[in-house]
């Protein structure tokens, strides 16, 4: 069973008499090379428990299921689970949570599903819901990988270095728990229906321990406020945020590590802006 093929997804989706949802932002991979690319690229083996988003009608769950120990595939769409009944049936491994990935208890899911495995995520994730997704996988702390494909420019956000267009506060929180690496894009004719974007493969390896030393709470307390209006600069910006700050206090803060009073918050890089948060902290400024 080829579950890439357009004629064979339009008949078994007749059959099921299933309707695609826009609000869950479903569109299917019709090309086989990209489930094969994403699952060789997670990480993934015999010791291995795999948590899959939003499977669809189960095209990267096969593979995923060919590599992996076990396979939990979790779907929102109650309508498509007697379809993956169907698409799934000879491989045993597989269990399908009917579910919304941000209400169930994760944990519990994994110490249930993946005890004595690795627990790692790989999933197509649907668009409408990759921030929350993301950040709630990375702050549950139980998965080594994190491998997903998601909107292009979602993931240019994520892997984003200092001084790029695509760099914010998003792209700190993930350098700060994970390293990102963008692996390649996937065009929109590789789906069915077609969406209106492309779209791109990421893997975030979840770092064992935070990136910096500055905890996390002051650190990015500084960093919404610096990305808060893009168009001012940073001491503008953290006046705007910090009550207890005055501008002259921090202007002479950021001088004395040796930056210019003028510059944007997105000109400094994660280790800056540690520093500048224990030097704000120092200086009872945060």
């Amino acid at each position: 069973m080829n579950l890439c093929d357009i004629q064979h997804i339009k008949s078994l989706l007749a059959r099921h008499g299933f309707r695609f949802s826009k609000s869950m932002g479903q569109n299917f991979l019709i090309a086989p090379w990209v489930p094969e690319e994403i699952a060789a690229s997670a990480g993934i083996d015999e010791h291995t428990g795999v948590l899959e988003i939003g499977p669809g009608i189960g095209c990267l769950t096969e593979q995923l299921a060919q590599r992996a120990q076990r396979v939990a595939a979790v779907e929102l769409d109650t309508s498509l689970l007697p379809v993956l009944r169907e698409t799934l049936a000879e491989h045993n491994n597989v269990q399908i949570v009917p579910g919304d990935i941000m209400k169930i208890d994760l944990p519990a899911l994994v110490a249930e599903q993946f005890s004595g495995l690795t627990p790692v995520v790989c999933a197509n994730l649907p668009y409408n819901i990759t921030t929350p997704v993301l950040t709630l996988l990375i702050d549950s702390g139980l998965f080594r990988q994190i491998t997903v494909m998601v909107q292009r420019e979602v993931a240019r956000r994520v892997a984003a270095l200092a001084g790029s267009s695509d760099y914010g506060a998003f792209s700190l929180y993930m350098a700060y728990y994970t390293e990102p690496t963008l692996l390649f894009d996937v065009p929109p004719e590789c789906f069915h229906p077609q969406p209106k974007v492309h779209s791109s493969v990421i893997t975030l390896r979840v770092r064992e321990a935070p990136a910096v030393d500055t905890g996390p709470g002051a650190l990015f307390r500084v960093i919404k406020a610096s990305f808060a209006q893009r168009r001012k600069t940073l001491v503008n910006c953290l006046t705007a945020a910090l009550p207890n700050a005055s501008k002259g206090a921090l202007i002479a803060v950021l001088e004395a590590q040796g930056h210019d009073a003028r510059i944007r918050g997105e000109t400094l890089d994660l280790q800056g802006f540690a520093q500048l948060t224990d030097a704000l902290l120092d200086a009872g400024l945060l």
